[in-house]
C-alpha cells in the first residue's frame, strides 16, 4: 500500500537499539526501551504560513532523524510499525558516516 503523508507530517521507521551492551551484556526485551533514532520512510508536500504560501519540509525520504521519546502516533501499515509525527517533533538529523573502505 502506498501512503502519502499530509501537510507538515512526517513517516518514520524506528531503527531498532542493539541487543548488546558495549560491555556484552545482552538485554531482554522486556528492559528495552523504545529507540528514539529512525529512518525517514515518507514526507508530506510541507506546511502553509499565514497568507497560504507552501513552507517545505526540510527533511527527505532515507534521513536518519532523532525524536522524542514519546513523539508521534504509531501505526500499522503493511505489517511494519511506523510513526507518523510532524516534522516539528523531530529534533534533528543524524549524519550517518560512510563506512570506510579498506585498501586491498
Amino acid at each position: 500500500m502506498k501512503f502519502r503523508p499530509l501537510h507538515d507530517r512526517v513517516v518514520v521507521k524506528r531503527i531498532e537499539a542493539e541487543e548488546k551492551t558495549k560491555g556484552g551484556i545482552i538485554i531482554p526485551d522486556t528492559a528495552k526501551e523504545k529507540p528514539s533514532q529512525g529512518e525517514v520512510v515518507a514526507v508530506g508536500p510541507g506546511g502553509r504560513d499565514e497568507s497560504g504560501k507552501l513552507i517545505p519540509i526540510d527533511l527527505k525520504v532515507g534521513d536518519r532523524v532523532l525524536f522524542g521519546k514519546w513523539s508521534g502516533n504509531e501505526v500499522v501499515l503493511d505489517g511494519q510499525d511506523l510513526l507518523i509525527m510532524k516534522e516539528a517533533d523531530i529534533m534533528g538529523v543524524l549524519d550517518v558516516p560512510a563506512t570506510k573502505k579498506k585498501a586491498a
